[in-house]
């Protein structure tokens, strides 16, 4: 049979005759999209009014019909997508018939394995259930005759759409309210790695309830780029169904490459910006139909209101108060003045974004769609008036975001900004960063705007915020290309050649400070030249020190800590000394602090570790309270070869998770008058769960660690082997390198590898059995990636040369990969 213009294979009313022909259709590579989704659909319809007609005239039943709802309903089966199906009845049929009837058509479903969602209801009974369930009554709304009797359903369509146009003023709050609370559970699918295609925000169930919206003729969703958004998330879908046997929403990231083959695109980054992409646009569409639906309900309340206020049918029009030249404020929504020009003001764009976000109010759509249409180009440079309106709409904080998203929604943002391009819809794999990379530049101008006061130059600042990850969108290193395209951009905003060079420096070393801080010697005066070579003058040390923090907070909460904001702290004051003509001192032997020497002096006693454990508070928070930074743990005994590994790895068995560490030989005196060598650590941890261990307990372990009895690495692998790693991405291998020039007094080792429990352990012995010490370390850790750098030197306290500096790092990289 043919149904518009496409063959569709005729379904065989036995169960296998439609199981071959199913399995046919869903490997012909040619039909894919909608064109299978309706084949399917057809296919499905067919076989189904087989049954059903067959079933009727066995049963002798009469005044009944089949009827598809939801997906279904549409026309959309996606290759494991769930039969929703309605049988329907005018009641006067046998109720032993009619469940005969039922039984014939839903057991042949349910032998074939597919996923069956039924009822069985008069159109009364249809009618009273959609009434009381929201979701039952969506589902109606795309009710479709599959066999039967037509009028039946017609007639049930006809009074389920009525009753949905009389309840739209009470219906479609409860439907809000119901796609608020769908956000909240599973989040915004344009931000997520593993999204759910159907519940996350901006998905398939927006979709829905957008068909919802405009059945009710309240308010009409914006229809441009709308259906290809769906049909993009539709495919993916289908795609995720193929590769995986499942009926599954979710794309997880172990199926991302297959499915992303199966829609012929490059790899998984290229189908997460598609995805990503087509959630934006529902996003967009579905706050902008729900703005419209709270405007229209509220108006209709008002409305009679006013006409007995005034004593006739007229309404007041709505109140236009000016915002800006050319922009005013109407019905609560930022519109355009009557004598607005945009073909002749092309500043106009950013001059009413900037009034909207200032005012804290929409754009509204009609005038976004306007301005793209209408607006000339601006000027390259800009004039100065369009950059200080960029500047305003990057200074007003959190009203900049829905702003921003309607210019991007009409492709504003890229016609003023072309390079914008390349970060749009840019996925990043690091589960650190909470953002997609456009969104992340946005949310850290956000940041910054709260930081504006702490600068000379908040200008400079803002617009360094929107630019820092500018280069993620080219290959290498995205800091050293987003300094060239910083570089030509800031120019175009129209900044002189002075502030163009330090917007550029500001996104080449927007790492710098919070990479030195945490990865780096702070005592070490090579590492403080280094930065304040790099950053070159104090007013851009005052803006970079802004940026590191407004960056880090708009990443994610795992990316800024009281901790991290102490050592960017203190490293800007060390640089700053440098910048304002004081040369860094040389570092000398300091002496322990009062209960580090009370420790060193009870080791020297005892000959064995002592152990102190106790909370570290750092800066106060809003309350004046000290915000705990985290637990100081310092252990003192007699030096001696393996102390770094032992105490590492009994801090893992222990479930402690280390977050810096520093190691230094003291020398104390004796009785006898020879000083002893002591070893004093200083380690910042924090616990993966539940309370911190005794000390006591811990010193026991290290003590049997020290002397052998204790096999620590036997007893993290043997906890290893009882939690299995759950299945997932496979981690890139660790990276061990040398870094250049990192220090004078000592050869830097940096190992870049997955966070795991004993990961400081096994770097430590590889280290031990190397033949080097370990001055300090430096640990960070983000996510589940671990960054750790190792001051190390020789036997006899000095650098390592070239050669053997490799050597240790390719020892330590080669037992990280065993």
């Amino acid at each position: 049979m043919t149904r518009t213009g496409t063959t569709i294979e005729s379904a065989d009313p036995e169960p296998g005759g439609y199981a071959a022909a199913r399995l046919r259709l869903l490997q012909e590579k040619a039909r894919s999209g909608p064109p299978r989704r309706a084949g399917l659909a057809s296919l499905t319809d067919d076989w189904l009014t087989a049954l059903f007609t067959a079933a009727a005239r066995q049963t002798g039943v009469r005044g009944a019909a089949l009827v598809a709802v939801g997906g279904y309903g549409r026309g959309e089966l996606s290759p494991r997508s769930d039969l929703d199906l309605l049988l329907l009845h005018d009641g006067n049929a046998d109720p032993a018939a009619l469940a005969a009837l039922a039984d014939r058509v839903w057991y042949p479903v349910w032998d074939l394995g597919l996923a069956l969602d039924h009822s069985v209801r008069t159109p009364a009974e249809a009618r009273r259930t959609a009434g009381e369930d929201l979701k039952a009554q969506l589902g109606l709304l795309d009710a479709r005759p599959v066999a039967g009797d037509l009028g039946l359903v017609a007639a049930m369509r006809t009074t389920v759409l009525a009753d949905w146009r009389n309840q739209a003023p009470k219906r479609l709050p409860a439907l809000h309210e119901l796609c608020r609370e769908r956000a909240e559970r599973h989040g915004e699918l344009r931000f997520l790695l593993e999204p759910d295609l159907k519940e996350a925000r901006g998905g398939l169930r927006d979709a829905t309830a957008l068909r919802a919206v405009a059945a009710s003729w309240i308010a009409d969703a914006p229809r441009e780029g709308l259906a290809e958004a769906r049909r993009v998330l539709l495919d993916v879908r289908d795609a995720l169904h193929l590769t995986t046997g499942r009926a599954t929403d979710r794309l997880a990231l172990q199926e991302q490459d297959q499915v992303a083959g199966e829609l012929g695109l490059l790899d998984a980054d290229a189908l997460l910006r598609q995805v990503y992409e087509a959630a934006r646009t529902l996003s967009y569409a579905t706050d902008v139909t729900w703005r419209e639906v709270d405007r229209v309900l509220r108006a209709r309340s008002v409305r009679p209101r006013l006409r007995a206020m005034l004593g006739g049918g007229r309404t007041a029009a709505p109140e236009r108060s000016p915002l800006a030249e050319g922009v005013v404020e109407a019905d609560g929504e930022v519109v355009l003045a009557r004598t607005a020009r945009p073909e002749r003001d092309p500043v106009l764009v950013l001059r009413a974004a900037a009034a909207a976000a200032q005012s804290e109010l929409p754009l509204s759509r009609h005038v976004v769609r306007r301005l793209a249409t209408a607006t000339p180009p601006l000027p390259v440079p800009w004039p100065a008036e369009a950059r200080e309106e960029l500047i305003t709409l990057l200074g007003a904080g959190e009203a900049t975001v829905p702003v921003w998203e309607a210019l991007e929604a009409e492709g504003l943002i890229t016609r003023l900004l072309p390079d914008w391009e390349r970060v749009h819809c840019r996925p990043q794999r690091n589960p650190v960063h909470t953002w997609t990379v456009d969104r992340h530049l946005v949310e850290s101008a956000v940041r910054a705007s709260s930081l504006t006061r702490r600068v000379h130059r908040p200008d400079l600042l803002l617009v360094a915020a929107l630019l820092h990850d500018i280069g993620k969108g080219w290959p290498g290193d995205h800091a050293a290309a987003g300094e060239v395209i910083a570089r030509d951009m800031a120019a175009r905003i129209g900044y002189d050649q002075h502030d163009v060079g330090v917007i550029a420096t500001l996104v080449r070393h927007h790492l710098l400070l919070v990479e030195t801080a945490t990865r780096r010697d702070l005592d070490d005066p090579a590492t403080v030249r280094s930065v304040a070579t790099a950053v070159g003058s104090a007013a851009t040390l005052e803006l970079l020190h802004a940026l590191t923090e407004a960056d880090a907070l708009a990443t994610g909460p795992a990316a800024w800590s009281a901790w991290r904001a102490a050592l960017v702290a203190d490293l800007v004051g060390r640089v700053a000394a440098v910048l304002a003509g004081e040369a860094p001192e040389e570092p000398e032997p300091t002496a322990p602090g009062a209960e580090q020497e009370r420790l060193a002096v009870e080791a020297l006693r005892t000959g064995g570790p002592v152990l102190a454990l106790h909370a570290q508070d750092g800066a106060p928070d809003e309350d004046g309270e000290p915000e705990p930074v985290g637990v100081e743990l310092h252990i003192a005994l007699p030096d001696r070869p393996g102390v770094l590994p032992a105490a590492a790895g009994v801090l893992a068995l222990h479930r402690l998770t280390v977050r810096a560490a520093d190691l230094r030989a003291v020398e104390l005196p004796t009785g006898l008058g020879e000083p002893a060598d002591l070893l004093l650590l200083s380690w910042r941890v924090a616990a993966e769960y539940g309370s911190l261990p005794q000390a006591t307990r811990l010193r026991a372990d290290l003590v049997r660690a020290l002397d052998g009895s204790l096999d620590i690495a036997a007893r993290l692998a043997e906890r290893e082997a009882a939690y299995p790693r759950r299945r997932g991405v496979k981690a890139p291998p660790p990276r061990v390198t040398v870094a250049a020039a990192g220090s004078r007094l000592a050869t830097v080792i940096e190992v870049r590898a997955q966070d795991a429990p004993g990961l400081l352990h096994r770097i430590g012995r590889a280290l031990e059995l190397s033949g080097v010490r370990v001055r300090s370390a430096h640990v960070s850790t983000l996510g589940a990636n671990a960054v750790d750098a190792f001051y190390v030197t020789d036997t006899d306290g000095k650098p390592l040369p070239g050669e053997r500096a490799l050597a240790v790092a390719d020892a330590v990289e080669a037992a990280l990969r065993a």
